[in-house]
């Protein structure tokens, strides 16, 4: 069987995600230091400090292109990016139409799988359903793993393992 040039895509949301509800435990913050300065306060969002610098080289080590899927849009690679070592990444431009998801289906579901274009995609998000997994099994005809991150813990080790076995699965299959 021929092996897929195209890697899966791994959409990475940023609130509940690698921003975490909570404070991570003490030492697991590093202050980033950097062009953008120290002050989370003048980018509007106070919670920058809980960004784990580490999670950027975690991310870069999967084996998938890694895509901004985030309402932070453009400020994503403007201010998320250079605080955990990322470069700029494709950013998904959410559509202004008034589309009505399913019940109980995430407004993110069908923009993001129209996004894959039939490639196959790890969806790392804090808000992914059994409705979103239905819908995506139904309407992509690749494989798709929506992950669901603890949005008070943020992106863990074992979250990486999974999405990281799933990867090496998936490529397995090609």
């Amino acid at each position: 069987m021929p092996v897929s040039v195209e890697q899966p895509f791994i959409f990475v949301d940023i609130d509940g995600v690698l921003i975490p509800l909570r404070a991570r435990a003490a030492g697991a913050n590093r202050r980033w230091s950097g062009g953008l300065g120290d002050d989370p306060d003048r980018y509007g969002n106070p919670l920058l400090n809980r960004l784990d610098p580490a999670d950027g080289r975690r991310l870069l080590a999967l084996p998938g292109e890694l895509v901004w899927a985030s309402t932070w849009m453009a400020e994503a690679n403007e201010v998320v990016a250079p605080r955990i070592g990322l470069p700029a990444l494709p950013v998904v431009d959410w559509p202004d139409a008034d589309e009505e998801p399913p019940r109980g289906v995430h407004w993110k579901t069908a923009p993001l799988t129209r996004w894959a274009a039939g490639r196959p995609f790890v969806w790392l998000d804090d808000e992914t359903t059994d409705a979103d997994r239905r819908w995506v099994a139904a309407h992509h005809p690749q494989p798709a793993l929506l992950h669901r991150v603890d949005p008070h813990l943020g992106l863990t080790d074992i979250d990486l393992t999974a999405v990281r076995h799933w990867l090496d699965h998936c490529h397995e299959a090609d």
